[in-house]
């Protein structure tokens, strides 16, 4: 017959497991240089670096109407490109899906929805307001594609919520 031994009192000494590694690049890129760590809602954090990066950005460079969406899109674009992978990767470390500290999928959509705004400060936080109501109700097919594996459902539910945000603000525009 075998005892069983009670553990000693007092503090146990568990080693603790190896922390994952973390590719530098993705978690740089996935939080927005950091924005997504920061609390509460981290997602409105990326959107207003987002915001604020591309109002001060462009506001400095005075650049006509067409200018303004082209660089927008071209922003949008490039980080949809490049955040993918770096959501992916982020994604797969840390062992959850669509983690909320990743952002850049808000610097996306953000960058989407100001393509239509002109670059003062009401339009910059109208386009700011737009895009985080469409991104957290998440209208027809921003919730569809949030299902897709990986930092493409991350990087397209903002880019649907985006363009949501930018058919608003051509109305807003219109009228505004």
């Amino acid at each position: 017959m075998t005892t069983k031994t009670e553990p000693a009192p007092g503090p146990t000494h568990q080693a603790t497991p190896a922390r994952a590694a973390k590719t530098r690049w993705a978690w740089v890129v996935g939080t927005f240089f950091g924005a997504g760590l920061l609390q509460p809602g981290p997602g409105t954090w990326g959107s207003l670096a987002a915001a604020v990066i591309w109002y001060f950005g462009l506001r400095a460079a005075h650049l006509s109407s067409w200018a303004v969406a082209g660089v927008s899109v071209a922003g949008a674009l490039i980080v949809t490109l490049i955040g993918i992978p770096a959501a992916s990767r982020v994604e797969r470390e840390c062992g959850r899906v669509d983690p909320g500290f990743v952002v850049i999928d808000e610097v996306a959509g953000q960058w989407l929805v100001l393509t239509a705004a002109s670059v003062n400060l009401p339009h910059a936080l109208v386009g700011l307001g737009l895009f985080r109501l469409f991104d957290i109700t998440k209208p027809w097919p921003a919730r569809q594609l949030e299902r897709l594996h990986g930092g493409v459902g991350i990087m397209l539910d903002d880019l649907a919520a985006g363009a949501w945000g930018l058919l608003a603000m051509i109305v807003i525009r219109r009228y505004w």
